[in-house]
């Protein structure tokens, strides 16, 4: 399926209530994503946001969440294009570990180098997030990458 009429652009405060409610539909939390929001993006298709990802930095290590698209939307690689874009952003970043936390995607990870490992693993700086402390329950899955160096 052709992806290309998907716009993706770092988001602006104006556009955190329309990813707030995608998460929503989603089954995703928002929590702590607020206060993240400046390394946030969006993917839209006409006039409305049908994607987003977010990256949080940590001391070194980054948290990719927040991924989601639109249930219409779903099948047409934009979640494959959402995640590269993230972590591109997350290496821009000085990122040399990224991880993330899921309770239905482990199986979409592994392409982009994620494989599952023990939250214990995870730097302390990340443990104490809003998404590893409250937002994501002990059973999601955490997962790792390593970037390559640029």
């Amino acid at each position: 399926m052709d992806d290309g009429a998907f716009e993706i652009r770092p988001a602006t405060p104006e556009d955190y209530g329309a990813v707030e409610d995608l998460l929503q539909t989603s089954g995703l939390p928002a929590d702590g994503l607020r206060e993240h929001f400046s390394r946030a993006l969006v993917a839209w298709r006409g006039a409305r946001i049908v994607g987003c990802v977010a990256v949080e930095v940590h001391e070194g290590a980054a948290l990719l969440r927040s991924l989601a698209v639109s249930r219409e939307e779903r099948g047409r690689r934009l979640g494959e294009r959402l995640a590269r874009e993230a972590l591109k952003l997350a290496q821009d970043s000085g990122a040399r570990d990224v991880y993330l936390l899921t309770e239905t995607a482990a199986a979409f990870f592994p392409r982009f180098g994620f494989s599952e490992e023990d939250r214990s693993l995870a730097p302390p700086t990340l443990r104490e997030s809003v998404e590893f402390g409250s937002a994501c329950p002990a059973s999601a899955v955490m997962m790792h990458a390593r970037m390559a160096r640029a």
